[in-house]
């Protein structure tokens, strides 16, 4: 065997309990909107194709994947198209505070965490609990073989395959507004793992998907010319009055749990300048931080720990 070629070393065993199954082909064509793979020598009945659910891109593509997923049988065909044209210069920036639950940019907020996916979340706690009792035959924990354990297994892919489909419309949509409504956009480059470590709302910040977002955005902006702007991991954007410019220090910092020295909510941003125009006022957190990133298009000298 080749070391040096991928996939090198001895064929692995393909087991039908697997959690993944499927294959690789290249000897496959489009026609008429269905998908036609090679017929073998020994089949003489008629070969019919498979009916795709959205037309072809493009008559170019690559190898094809097919595998089977919660109990269904899909193929994924990489097309090759062209470059997308860039979108119409707006004038326009902005900034966006990820937050659990929901981003806050110029114009609103995005809920990244609606009901319909909270109640997703419900049938998938619910589906892990019966698959866990399903492996314990007579008080001893037994292998993956029974059909109920396969059964409750399918239910608890197709939840979180629901979940999945959810969370990628919403970030699809939401990046697609952004790079279409404004030419500059600034985000946070903020630590997931350290943050996901801390386990305060540590699971509500997975299920945001902090990394995702950045990942789609990023490619985005390249693809339709928009800049990104990634502010500092330094950058104090919740400690910084956007205001006055009063950076919060020591025991007057917001934490996840909010100032145990004022009495203040986690979502709340008091400015104690008297010379500030929000001098003692309760201000959103999330707004407040929102227009700090928006002040590093026009002053990109602040991107720094202050």
């Amino acid at each position: 065997f080749d070391k040096a070629q991928p996939g090198w070393g001895k064929p692995k065993f393909k087991s039908k309990k697997a959690p993944r199954q499927g294959f690789k082909m290249d000897q496959a064509k489009i026609k008429d909107g269905c998908l036609f793979l090679e017929k073998p020598r020994a089949v003489k009945e008629t070969w019919n194709g498979f009916k795709l659910s959205s037309a072809p891109l493009s008559d170019d593509f690559g190898t094809i994947s097919f595998y089977k997923e919660k109990n269904r049988y899909y193929a994924s065909i990489p097309f090759k198209i062209s470059d997308p044209e860039d979108k119409p210069k707006t004038g326009r920036y902005t900034g966006v505070d990820i937050n659990v639950g929901h981003f806050n940019y110029r114009d609103g907020q995005c809920i990244v965490m609606p009901q319909s996916l909270a109640a997703v979340y419900c049938k998938i706690k619910h589906y892990q609990r019966q698959l866990s009792k399903k492996r314990v035959v007579n008080g001893k924990i037994k292998g993956m073989q029974s059909k109920r354990y396969m059964k409750a297994r399918n239910k608890l892919q197709a939840a979180y395959a629901r979940a999945k489909n959810i969370q990628n419309d919403l970030m699809q949509k939401f990046t697609t507004k952004l790079v279409s409504e404004y030419d500059s956009i600034v985000i946070e480059d903020l630590s997931v793992k350290g943050m996901l470590m801390s386990h305060v709302a540590s699971k509500g910040m997975h299920r945001s998907m902090f990394g995702r977002f950045r990942q789609i955005l990023t490619y985005k902006c390249e693809w339709y010319g928009k800049k990104l702007i990634v502010a500092n991991k330094l950058y104090p954007s919740t400690q910084r009055c956007a205001a006055c410019g009063l950076v919060k220090k020591g025991d007057e910092k917001i934490t996840l749990r909010g100032n145990k020295k004022h009495g203040t909510k986690h979502n709340e941003f008091v400015c104690y300048n008297p010379n500030c125009r929000n001098y003692n006022k309760k201000v959103d957190r999330d707004e407040n931080a929102m227009l700090n990133l928006i002040i590093l298009v026009k002053h990109p000298e602040l991107n720094k720990a202050l």
